[in-house]
């Protein structure tokens, strides 16, 4: 039977891997050594399948078609934006596995949509190219994007039941797995607008301290006003960390690090989910 051995939150920021001239280098190796920190302890969780929880930048889709959540059930590559840093890749997939979670879902209440042939753009390709290449290149991923900051924005219920019914799929396969579940984006940041460059701590660290208490409910309680005014746009994406969140049982969290870096347009939080 497949269980979920471990999950983690993080951002999902290109900057990491793209940073400008005038980034303060002391803050940024706190990021990447935090990201090498999840990646050995992915390592030492003996993991074999990763899914990355993220969300799309008008790369993947676009006003054409915005799906409320899709999930990569075939070839994946990645990534889609040449100028961060990482090498164009084909990413290690488990299809099999990501097609019972679609029809898992689909016999739930979740009519998945579901890509083929799935280029990931730096929502999902910088967190698995950071903390889960690193890991093991025999680790298979499953790509999960959710709505979080195109609109229409799926709500922070939804994202509640989608990562749940994520959790129950995998529990219901029946092979063996040993799987982490990566919640990514934010934390504090704004994206397109006159505040872009701006980042707020005090949000970031309120959202750290619900993520360290397992306080999934206050998490959820958070209402997208509060989240724009208070965290921006960008902000949005912690319904990837309530969607990883609401995959275990239960959780406490443990931050990794946490950066306020401007120059890279975010509040960087990276935390452990201990379940």
């Amino acid at each position: 039977m497949a269980k979920i051995v471990g999950a983690f939150c993080m951002p999902h920021d290109p900057y990491i891997t793209a940073a400008p001239p005038n980034t303060n280098q002391e803050q940024l190796g706190n990021v990447r050594a935090a990201f090498a920190r999840v990646a050995d302890r992915i390592a030492e969780l003996k993991t074999t399948t990763v899914i990355t929880i993220g969300s799309d930048h008008y790369c993947m889709f676009g006003p054409q078609l915005i799906p409320a959540y899709a999930i990569g059930i075939g070839d994946i590559t990645g990534p889609m934006e040449p100028w961060m840093g990482v090498k164009e890749q084909v990413v290690n997939d488990n299809r099999e596995m990501a097609q019972h979670i679609l029809q898992y879902g689909a016999a739930h209440g979740f009519d998945w949509a579901a890509s083929k042939t799935m280029c990931l753009d730096h929502g999902t390709i910088l967190p698995i190219e950071l903390a889960v290449t690193p890991a093991g290149k025999q680790i298979k991923n499953i790509p999960v994007y959710i709505s979080s900051t195109l609109e229409p924005f799926i709500s922070m219920k939804r994202s509640h039941e989608l990562g749940k019914c994520i959790g129950d799929a995998v529990r219901a396969w029946p092979q063996d797995e040993r799987v982490v579940i990566l919640g990514t984006g934010g934390i504090s940041h704004w994206v397109g607008t006159r505040e872009m460059g701006k980042v707020n701590p005090e949000f970031d660290y309120q959202i750290l301290d619900l993520t360290e208490k397992g306080d999934l409910q206050a998490l959820m309680a958070l209402e997208d006003s509060y989240i724009l005014e208070h965290g921006g746009n960008g902000a949005l994406e912690i319904k990837n960390w309530v969607c990883a969140m609401s995959a275990l049982p239960g959780f406490t969290g443990k931050t990794y690090c946490y950066e306020p870096m401007p120059e890279l347009i975010t509040g960087l939080g990276i935390a452990e989910l201990i379940v």
